[in-house]
C-alpha cells in the first residue's frame, strides 16, 4: 500500500494561495469570453437587419418600377416605357431570393415572403402581362374594360400591406435582439460582481481551513490524552490524526506508548482466566474441549487439537482427545507415538514449534463456503513433572503473534498440574462407577428372577381360559355345519324342482307344437287348395277369404317353430350339424329369396361380398341361413324406404379379439345387414334380444310380430360359436352384423365360451371404418383389443391362477395359454402355497381375493412373509370394485390391481410391465 504523502504545515499554507491566484485567473477567463459574445451578438444584430431592410426596399422599388413602366407603355404605347419593367421584372426574383436565404433561421417571416412573391406573381400574370400584351396588340377596348375593373390595384394594396406587416415585424425582432442584448450585458455585470465575492469567500474558507486543520489537530492530541488520564486504566483510545504533518508525528508516538501498555494489560487479563477456567471439571476430554475453545477465543485459531498421553504395549501414545472446528470427517491423526511426525518431534524435545510457511497439503480449515488453507500453525507441548503428558496444535488463518504465542506459553506452565489432577479423579470415579454397577447387576438379577415367576403364573391362567374358550367355538362351529348341511339340502332339492319344471316345459311345448301341427296341416293344404279355385266355384271373395287362411297358417305354423326352436335351445336339445357351405352361392340366394320382397315394397336391394371371403366355410347351413333370412325378413319389414344392404367380408387378422382368438377356426365372417328403416332406441337394443320382446312394445302398434325372431337368431349364433351385434340410430336405421367363425374342426365348448365371454368383457374399438363393429349390451360377445400381444414377453412364462370359480379360471387359462403361457391353476390360497412351496418357481401370479378357507388377503401376507418372496409380481382380480380394496390388496402385498370384469388389454399391459421389470 502506498504510502501517505506528507503535507506540512508550510505546504498548507502555500497550497492556499496558489488556489486563490487560479480562482482570479479562472474568472478573468470566464469575462473575457462573455465580453466576446456580446460583442458578436452587437455586429450580427447592425449587419443582418440593415441588409434585411435593405433588401425588402430594393424588392419593393421593383414592384413600383414595373407599374410604373407598365402604366406608361399603356398610356403613351412607347417601348422606352417597357425597359425599367424588364429590368425591375428579371431582379426583383435575385433579391428576393437573397432575403428568404438571409432569413433562413425565421420560419414566420419566410411564410410572410412567400404570400409577398405569391402577390407578385399573381400582379404579373393578372395586370402585368396581360396589359402590355393588349396595348401590343392594340386593343384599345378590352384596355378600357381591364382598367374600368382594374384589378391589378388590389393587388398593389395587398402587397403594400404585405410589405408594412413584414417590416414591422423586422422592426420588433430588431428591438427584442437589442434588449436581449441589454440584458446579457446586465447579466454580467451581475456576474462580475459575484465572481468577486466568490474568489473572496473561497479566500476566506481556505483562510479558516488552514487554521482550524491546525488548531483542531492540536485540540484533539490533547484531548484524547486528558481522556485516557481521567478513564483509570482504560487504553483503548487512540489519537487520531487525519493530516500528515508535524502533529502526527506527535500522535503516532503517543499510540505506540499506549499499545504497549494495552497489550500487557491483555495478557495478565487473559492468564487470570485460562487459569480459573478449569475449576470444576472432572473429564479430561471436557478440559481439552474447554481450553482448546478459550484458546481459539484469545488467539483467534482457527482449527486446534489435543493430544493426551496414554500408556500402552508400544510405550507412551498420544490420543486426541478433542478438536476445534474439526470436520465431520475426523481429519488429522487420531493418534501419535513420541517422534512421530512434527509434533511427536514437539513432544520428543520438549519444545515449542511455530511454522509460518505452511505447506499446500496441509489439513484445510473449512467454512460454510469451502476450505481455506491456514497460515501459521503453533505446537505447544504440556509438561508435568519435565515429562509431556499433552501436546498441542493450532492453526490460524492468520500468523501467530508474538503476545499470542507469549500467552499461550505462560497457560501452558501450570496446565499440566490441571490435566494430571484430572485424569486421577477420573480413575477413581471409574473404580466406584464399576463397584456401584456390580451391586446393581446383582440387584436386577434377583428382580428379573421374581418377575420370571410371576409371569409362569399369569401364562398359566391365559392357557386354561384359551382352552375354555376353544371348547366353546368348537360347539358353535358344530351347529353351524349342521345348519349349512340342512341348507344345502334345501338348496339342492330346489334347483332338483327347478330342472324338472324346466324339462316338463320343453316337453309341454314339444308335445303342444306336434298336436297343432297335424290340425295346422290340413287347414294348410285345404286354404290352398281353396285359393287355387280350379273348378272356379268361389267367388273373388272367397278366394281372398282362402288366402288370408292360407297366409295365418302359414304363420302360425311359423310361431310354433319359433317357439319349439327357442324351446330345444333353452334344454340344450337342439342338434348341430357341421358341414361344408358354398359362400359364393350366398348372394345369388338372397337375391333369389328377397328380390320380389323389395320390389313389392320398392326399397332397393345391395349385396356385397368381399374377395377375401372363402369359398367354404363349415358350419351348420341351416341355421346360418335361417339367422341370415330372420334378419333380412326383418329389415325389409321396418324399412319404407330407402335400401337393404348386405356386406359380407372376412374379419381381418388385426383385428381379431382375445375371445376370436380363443377358438380353433380357419377364418371369421362378418356379415352385416344394414337398413336405412325407422330405426332402434339405443335403450332397447338390448331388450330386442329377448323372447317374446319387441321396441314397439305398444298395444297399438304399426308392426306386428311375436318377438322371437331375433332371439333365436341370438341363440343361434351362440351354438355357432358367434354373436349378432347391433348399430342403431332412430329415424335413420340399423346395422345387425353377425360374426361367425368357420368350425372345419369340430363343435366347440359353447357353454365354457360363454362364461369366457361374460368373465373376460371388454370394450369394443373400431379397427377399420368399413368394417365397424357395435358394441351391443350381450352376454357372449367379444371384442377386439387395441393392442397386439408381446409374444416374446409372456412366452414359456410360469403363471399360476388363484381363483376358486372354474369359469373364471377357463376363462383366464384360454387367454394367456394363446400367448404361449405355462398356466398353473389353485383353487385357494392354501393349494396356492403348497404348489409354490412344491414346484418351480413361477414368474407372475394372478390372484383372487374372495375365496374359501383362505383369501387372497391371507395368501398374499404368506406369500411376501413366509416364503420371503418380496419381488414376486402379484397382480389382485377382485370383482368387488369397492372404495378402498385397491389400497387393501397392495396393503396385503399387491404388486397391482385390476377389478372385474376383466379388459384383456389392460390385464396383459399390466402383466407385460411386471415381467418385463
Amino acid at each position: 500500500m502506498e504510502k501517505k504523502m506528507r503535507f506540512g504545515i508550510k505546504s498548507k499554507i502555500i497550497i492556499g494561495y496558489l488556489i486563490v491566484i487560479v480562482c482570479l485567473f479562472i474568472a478573468f477567463i470566464v469575462l473575457n469570453s462573455q465580453i466576446s459574445s456580446l460583442q458578436k451578438e452587437r455586429n450580427f444584430i447592425i449587419d443582418h437587419d440593415i441588409e434585411v431592410h435593405d433588401l425588402t426596399n430594393r424588392i419593393e422599388k421593383h414592384l413600383l418600377d414595373m407599374e410604373t413602366g407598365q402604366r406608361g407603355y399603356i398610356i403613351t404605347g412607347e417601348a422606352s416605357y417597357l425597359e425599367p419593367y424588364n429590368s425591375a421584372a428579371s431582379s426583383w426574383e435575385k433579391d428576393y431570393n437573397a432575403l428568404y436565404q438571409l432569413l433562413n433561421n425565421n420560419p414566420n417571416q419566410q411564410e410572410k415572403l412567400e404570400k409577398i412573391k405569391g402577390s407578385i406573381q399573381d400582379w404579373i400574370e393578372a395586370a402585368g402581362e396581360p396589359t402590355i400584351a393588349l396595348k401590343k396588340e392594340n386593343n384599345t377596348k378590352e384596355l378600357q374594360q381591364f382598367f374600368e375593373k382594374d384589378p391589378g390595384r388590389q393587388y398593389m394594396d395587398d402587397m403594400r400591406s404585405q410589405f408594412t406587416s413584414f417590416r414591422n415585424v423586422e422592426k420588433k425582432s430588431t428591438e427584442t435582439r437589442a434588449t436581449e442584448l441589454d440584458e446579457k450585458n446586465q447579466k454580467i455585470k451581475i456576474g462580475l460582481y459575484g465572481l468577486l465575492f466568490f474568489v473572496t469567500l473561497i479566500s476566506l474558507v481556505i483562510a479558516v481551513v488552514l487554521s482550524n486543520s491546525i488548531v483542531n489537530t492540536i485540540k484533539e492530541v490533547t484531548q484524547t490524552i486528558k481522556r485516557i488520564t481521567a478513564s483509570k486504566g482504560e487504553l483503548k483510545g487512540r489519537i487520531k490524526v487525519r493530516s500528515n504533518d508535524e502533529i502526527k508525528d506527535l500522535g503516532l508516538a503517543t499510540n505506540a506508548l499506549l499499545e504497549n501498555i494495552e497489550e500487557r494489560n491483555w495478557l495478565q487479563t487473559n492468564l487470570a482466566h485460562a487459569v480459573t477456567m478449569y475449576q470444576g471439571i472432572a473429564s479430561v476430554d471436557k478440559l481439552a474441549e474447554k481450553f482448546l475453545f478459550t484458546i481459539s477465543e484469545m488467539t483467534g485459531a482457527s482449527f486446534g487439537a489435543f493430544y493426551v498421553r496414554e500408556e500402552n504395549d508400544k510405550g507412551n501414545l498420544f490420543v486426541k482427545q478433542a478438536a476445534f472446528a474439526d470436520q465431520k470427517s475426523e481429519a488429522g491423526r487420531a493418534s501419535f507415538l513420541i517422534g512421530e511426525g512434527l509434533i511427536g518431534q514437539a513432544a520428543l524435545e520438549k519444545r515449542t514449534f511455530v511454522i509460518n510457511d505452511v505447506p499446500d497439503t496441509y489439513q484445510l480449515i473449512a467454512s460454510g463456503l469451502g476450505d481455506v488453507k491456514p497460515k501459521s500453525i503453533f505446537i505447544v507441548p504440556v509438561l508435568f513433572e519435565d515429562e509431556v503428558i499433552a501436546v498441542i496444535e493450532l492453526a490460524s488463518l492468520h500468523e501467530f503473534t508474538a503476545l499470542e504465542q507469549e500467552l499461550i506459553s505462560q497457560v501452558i506452565e501450570t496446565f499440566g498440574l490441571t490435566i494430571n489432577g484430572v485424569i486421577r479423579r477420573m480413575e477413581i470415579a471409574r473404580l466406584l462407577k464399576e463397584s456401584q454397577a456390580m451391586t446393581e447387576e446383582l440387584q436386577a438379577q434377583s428382580e428379573e428372577l421374581q418377575t420370571q415367576s410371576e409371569e409362569l403364573q399369569m401364562q398359566s391362567e391365559e392357557l386354561r381360559m384359551i382352552n375354555e374358550q376353544l371348547e366353546e367355538r368348537t360347539k358353535d362351529a358344530e351347529e353351524k355345519s349342521f345348519e349349512l348341511e340342512a341348507a344345502k339340502e334345501d338348496l339342492e332339492e330346489k334347483a332338483h324342482q327347478l330342472e324338472l319344471n324346466s324339462q316338463y316345459k320343453s316337453e309341454f311345448l314339444a308335445n303342444m307344437s306336434h298336436e297343432l301341427r297335424t290340425p295346422l296341416n290340413s287347414i294348410l293344404i285345404l286354404s290352398e287348395m281353396l285359393e287355387e279355385n280350379a273348378a272356379k266355384t268361389l267367388s273373388e271373395d272367397e278366394e281372398e277369404y282362402a288366402r288370408i287362411i292360407h297366409s295365418s297358417g302359414k304363420d302360425l305354423l311359423a310361431l310354433i317353430n319359433d317357439i319349439l326352436d327357442l324351446s330345444k335351445v333353452e334344454s340344450g336339445k337342439l342338434d348341430v350339424l357341421l358341414a361344408e357351405m358354398n359362400m359364393s352361392e350366398l348372394p345369388d340366394q338372397i337375391e333369389r329369396n328377397f328380390s320380389h320382397v323389395a320390389e313389392q315394397k320398392k326399397v332397393q336391394l345391395k349385396i356385397n361380398k368381399a374377395q377375401d371371403v372363402p369359398d367354404i366355410i363349415h358350419t351348420d347351413e341351416k341355421r346360418f341361413q335361417q339367422i341370415v333370412k330372420n334378419l333380412l325378413s326383418n329389415a325389409f319389414k321396418f324399412t319404407e324406404s330407402g335400401s337393404v344392404t348386405v356386406s359380407i367380408q372376412r374379419v381381418a387378422d388385426h383385428r381379431l379379439t382375445t375371445a376370436m382368438r380363443t377358438i380353433d377356426t380357419d377364418c371369421w365372417l362378418e356379415i352385416a345387414v344394414a337398413d336405412t328403416g325407422i330405426g332402434i332406441p339405443k335403450e332397447k337394443h338390448q331388450l330386442i334380444f329377448e323372447a317374446f320382446q319387441q321396441a314397439d312394445g305398444a298395444t297399438v302398434r304399426k308392426y306386428g310380430g311375436t318377438g322371437l325372431g331375433l332371439s333365436i337368431c341370438s341363440e343361434f349364433a351362440k351354438l355357432l360359436g358367434g354373436w349378432i351385434s347391433l348399430s342403431s340410430e332412430v329415424g335413420k336405421g340399423s346395422t345387425f352384423t353377425l360374426y361367425l367363425p368357420s368350425l372345419s374342426n369340430g363343435l366347440i365348448d359353447y357353454e365354457k365360451v360363454n362364461f369366457a365371454y361374460e368373465e373376460v368383457a371388454v370394450s369394443v374399438e373400431e379397427a377399420e371404418p368399413e368394417a365397424e363393429i357395435t358394441e351391443i349390451d350381450h352376454p357372449v360377445q367379444p371384442v377386439e383389443p387395441s393392442l397386439q400381444d408381446d409374444e416374446n414377453v409372456f412366452q414359456d412364462k410360469r403363471v399360476l391362477i388363484v381363483d376358486d370359480d372354474q369359469r373364471n379360471i377357463f376363462a383366464l387359462k384360454t387367454a394367456l395359454a394363446k400367448q404361449g403361457m405355462t398356466i398353473m391353476t389353485a383353487h385357494n390360497g392354501i393349494e396356492c402355497l403348497e404348489m409354490m412351496k412344491n414346484s418351480e418357481p413361477f414368474d407372475l401370479i394372478l390372484m383372487d381375493i374372495m375365496m374359501p378357507q383362505m383369501d387372497g388377503y391371507e395368501a398374499m401376507q404368506k406369500i411376501r412373509g413366509e416364503l420371503k418372496l418380496v419381488d414376486l409380481p402379484i397382480i389382485a382380480l377382485t370383482a368387488k370394485a369397492m372404495k378402498n380394496d385397491r389400497e387393501k390388496c397392495l396393503e396385503a402385498g399387491a404388486s397391482d390391481y385390476i377389478s372385474k370384469p376383466l379388459d384383456l388389454n389392460q390385464l396383459f399391459s399390466v402383466m407385460r410391465v411386471w415381467l418385463v421389470n
